[in-house]
């Protein structure tokens, strides 16, 4: 049987690696994929722990959007 500690941090590091360069990369152009979008908003309401790091840069993404400092493309 897998440790479900060690299960949730795999998890956890998996969004990690997830967010960072779709962050890097929103942040970059200032344009932001509806699928882009889906996926950072699913991570954010997903019930598995995600750093408070991460959480500050969804955080970001989501007020730059709602701010109007980000583009949605399709």
């Amino acid at each position: 049987m897998r440790d479900p500690q060690l299960m949730a941090g795999n998890i956890q590091n998996h969004f990690s690696q997830t967010i960072k360069p779709i962050v890097e990369r929103i942040l970059k152009t200032g344009q932001l994929s509806r699928q882009e979008h889906l996926q950072l908003v699913t991570i954010f309401l997903s019930d598995y722990k995600i750093s408070d790091d991460d959480r500050s840069q969804l955080n970001r993404i989501f007020d730059e959007l709602q701010t109007e400092r980000l583009q949605m493309i399709d």
